[in-house]
This record gives C-alpha cells, sequence and structure tokens, in this order.
C-alpha cells in the first residue's frame, strides 16, 4: 500500500484560524516537509502539539532535489503532510512538484483546507468575485512586468496579485500605465493579523498612496477590463490591441483572434484593420 500525500492549510496570520484538521494531521504525520522548521515550530508550539514524525525542510531552494526522497516515502507507505509559510501549499508556494510526481505514481494526495489570502482579498474588496484569476507575483524586472500586465490587459475577470511591500508603489504606477489609471482596485495589508488593512481606489491614486512606503504581506486585487460594444472600438484601438498582444509574444493570428472574441466582432473585421495599418506604414 501506497502513502498518502496531505497538503495542509496554515494561518495567514491568525492562528485561531488554523482548520481543526490540523493539529491531529500535524501528529499523526510520520514525514513533515515544512517550508521554513522555525516557522513550523511556532506553529507546533502554538497549537500545543507535538510531532511525531520527521521533519524536513522543503522549499523553493531544495525543492526538485527532495522531491524524489519524499515520493520514495510515499511508496513506502508513508503519509506526508506538506506545510508552508501560510496558505495553502501549491499556491505561489512550494508543492507543485511533490504533487505532480505523486499524481504520476497514483498516490494519494488530500489536503486539510484552510486561510487564503486569494480569497481573503477577493472578498474583502468591494470588486466583482463571480469571476476571477490569480495571477501571483509578477516578474521583478520592469520590462517584464509591463509584458505580463499587458498580457492581462484585456482580461474581464477581477485579477489578484501578490506583491512585496518594497516593489508596491513601481507595480502600482505600472498598473495605472497598462490598465488605466482609474480602474478600480483594493490593496490588501496583512490579512487576518492586528493591522489588518484595505486600501480601495484608482490604480492612480492608489499608487500615489504607496509611494510613501507600505509594509507586511501584500494581496492586490484588480478590476477586470471593462466591456465594450463594437461600436466603441475604431480600427485605430483594434489595431493597438493587436500590437500590445503582439509585444507580448502572442503570434499574430492568435492575437487577432483573442481582439474579436473581447470586442465581440468577427476575427475578419480585426484582419482587415490590421491589414490596412500595415499597407498604411509602408
Amino acid at each position: 500500500m501506497t502513502g498518502t500525500l496531505v497538503l495542509a492549510g496554515t494561518p495567514i496570520g491568525d492562528v485561531a484560524d488554523a482548520p481543526p484538521r490540523l493539529a491531529s494531521e500535524l501528529t499523526g504525520a510520520d514525514v513533515i516537509a515544512a517550508e521554513d522548521t522555525r516557522r513550523l515550530r511556532w506553529l507546533t508550539q502554538a497549537l500545543g502539539v507535538t510531532p511525531k514524525g520527521r521533519v524536513v525542510s522543503y522549499f523553493e531552494g531544495n525543492e526538485a532535489a527532495r522531491t524524489p526522497e519524499l515520493v520514495e516515502e510515499l511508496v513506502g507507505g508513508a503519509r506526508v503532510l506538506l506545510v508552508t509559510d501560510a496558505g495553502m501549499p501549491s499556491v505561489s508556494d512550494p508543492g507543485y512538484r511533490l504533487v505532480a510526481a505523486a499524481v504520476e505514481k497514483e498516490i494519494r494526495v488530500t489536503a486539510v483546507p484552510g486561510p487564503s489570502a486569494v480569497l481573503t482579498a477577493l472578498a474583502l474588496s468591494g470588486l466583482p468575485v463571480d469571476r476571477f484569476c490569480f495571477e501571483g507575483f509578477l516578474p521583478r524586472k520592469a520590462g517584464e512586468r509591463r509584458s505580463r500586465l499587458q498580457e492581462a490587459a484585456e482580461e474581464r475577470r477581477t485579477l489578484v496579485y501578490f506583491e512585496a511591500p518594497h516593489r508596491l508603489d513601481d507595480t502600482l504606477a505600472a498598473m495605472a500605465e497598462v490598465f488605466g489609471s482609474e480602474r478600480r482596485a483594493a490593496v490588501c495589508r496583512e490579512l487576518t493579523k492586528t493591522y489588518e488593512e484595505v486600501r480601495r481606489g484608482p490604480l492612480a491614486e492608489l499608487a500615489v498612496w504607496a509611494a510613501d512606503g507600505v509594509r507586511g504581506e501584500i494581496t492586490v486585487v484588480v478590476e477586470g477590463a471593462p466591456e465594450r460594444g463594437p461600436e466603441e472600438l475604431d480600427a485605430a484601438e483594434l489595431v493597438r490591441r493587436v500590437r500590445v498582444r503582439e509585444e507580448a509574444g502572442e503570434p499574430r493570428k492568435e492575437a487577432i483572434a483573442a481582439v474579436a472574441v473581447a470586442a465581440g466582432i468577427p476575427k475578419r473585421v480585426v484582419f482587415d484593420a490590421v491589414v490596412a495599418a500595415k499597407r498604411a506604414d509602408g
């Protein structure tokens, strides 16, 4: 019999938010793979439990090397518990490699659901939550960050990002430039902690606020692109949208199709606009 891989959600701030099953899993696991063993020690002390299993580190720096070791434990019948510093493993945290490897070996994978900064920020943002996409952390380099934002410029679903506090002002300024200065957003800081704060407003306004410096864990929620009728988009705007997608690395054919779908118009209309612009440019 093979073992079981358990992904355990941990509190994102208030330890009282720990799911009830977490304590029993911490005491019953044969192996606990922790992103930070010091953080794990603090968590177990706060919950009043003592792990009986072996504790190993499992973080970005050793994830690739340690995954085969953990899979071997699982194949041998061990119950392996994976915990990260906060939130759910695999969501912008270590875990994906291990889950994929376990699935490939047909090992059972289950989860202890727990707090999520993504869902908490969405709920508090005041923005539409019926459809959303999680974009994780943006690239650190300005050019790469802008390209990634351009890819999402026409996305109608609400967008959720994680960001480091020292990069927040630059990120919000870039969002205001690419998405539009009046696009609504919410910056959620220190969720569930003592100094929790949710700042809502247009992107340009939030960028000015963040320029003074912001501390803590940050989640940014951004309103999706507004729906526009075909009558609002002239040929020049259609061409601009195609070029934005091309600059982000999307092939022209796919860019034309995506712009047509977003605008609710036939692909031929966008194609003709692009061809006409190319001829005009010589």
